[in-house]
């Protein structure tokens, strides 16, 4: 069953854009097929960034894919533009799509799925939706993703990703009454975005570049490119975790790091 993972956060600044370019690199790595989708017209980050390299074949020895290609579509309350996003069902018929949403889409998004029972149409059209709901861990952030829960009443499955970039403690939110109870009624996972340095992080906004393509082209010395490979790492086994991907996954070959350790 294809998957339309819809990455989000509601709020700009909670790292939404970076945790959609990993979970496009943890596509790469893993060698799942996938599409791109960018729907952020006033900030198209992601969509630039994996634009440059339109295909490139994986060799024997497992040395890393590049397949960027991306679409772009809008939420809209014009009329005559709120249809443009039924192109991610259509294109979920035919293999995984990543949607890199822009902040305060939330009531837009709603009404697209609800408008067209999307949720109903799961098992007979083989296309499912899921959220990748991207925390920063305060108040409005928590009250936000818990806000998405109620409204799906636990139809369409979230996860929550929690941002070690903005929050270094999440203790707080052990003591969170209604958030445990919604992570545990509706077993939602839970993913951890790593703290990514802020040199590196700057990096790839300013030139809008894949990790993949920095570590191949050593856009950094030797301790900063194993930064970056650790950060990706640690992400992509904290994706493996939540069990999203294990049914289209592919096992991945071991690869070493840029220490030499595999």
């Amino acid at each position: 069953m294809a998957t339309i993972h819809l990455v989000d956060s509601e709020k700009g600044g909670a790292g939404k854009s970076l945790f959609a370019r990993v979970l496009v690199e943890y596509c790469i790595d893993r060698q799942l097929d996938y599409h791109l989708v960018e729907a952020d017209a006033s900030n198209p980050d992601v969509g630039e960034t994996f634009s440059k390299v339109i295909s490139e074949a994986k060799s024997e020895n497992g040395a890393l894919s590049r397949r960027y290609d991306y679409t772009r579509i809008v939420f809209s309350e014009a009329e005559r533009k709120a249809d443009e996003a039924d192109l991610l069902f259509d294109l979920a018929l035919k293999q995984p799509v990543i949607v890199n949403l822009p902040a305060q889409v939330f009531t837009l998004v709603n009404e697209w799925i609800d408008r067209n029972n999307l949720l109903e149409l799961e098992d007979q059209h083989q296309v499912r939706l899921c959220k990748w709901f991207v925390c920063t861990g305060g108040y409005d952030s928590v009250r936000l993703f818990l806000a998405s829960i109620d409204h799906y009443g636990g139809k369409l499955p979230h996860i929550l990703v929690r941002n070690w970039g903005l929050q270094d403690d999440w203790s707080h939110l052990e003591e969170h009454a209604v958030l445990q109870a919604a992570l545990s009624k509706h077993k939602i996972p839970i993913v951890d975005l790593p703290k990514l340095s802020y040199r590196e992080r700057d990096y790839f906004d300013e030139h809008r570049i894949s990790f993949s393509q920095a570590l191949a082209e050593s856009r950094f010395g030797i301790l900063g490119m194993q930064r970056v490979f650790k950060f990706l790492r640690s992400a992509h086994d904290s994706i493996d975790s939540s069990g999203m991907w294990n049914k289209q996954a592919a096992k991945p070959k071991p690869k070493s790091d840029v220490t030499g350790e595999s």
